[in-house]
């Protein structure tokens, strides 16, 4: 019997796959089935309290897509 371990790996059925070491993906690859967040404007805030108004918009956008953890 062996003792390797594989870090990469598909669970019997190939339901799920593990990366445990480095996932390069290469020139002209493409990946398939990632949430895209909804277009964020260029901010044109004239003022800090504008800039935090476009900041927070780009944040509720990213988590709505599900790119960031929601705020508990």
């Amino acid at each position: 019997m062996s003792d390797y371990n594989a870090k990469n790996y598909t669970e019997q059925g190939g339901e799920k796959t593990v990366i445990g070491g480095t996932l390069e993906i290469k020139e002209g690859a493409s990946v398939t089935g990632l949430p895209i967040a909804e277009n964020q404007a260029d901010s044109t805030a004239t003022d800090a309290a504008g800039l935090v108004t476009d900041f927070n918009a780009l944040l509720a956008k990213l988590k709505a897509a599900g790119l960031m953890a929601v705020d508990e």
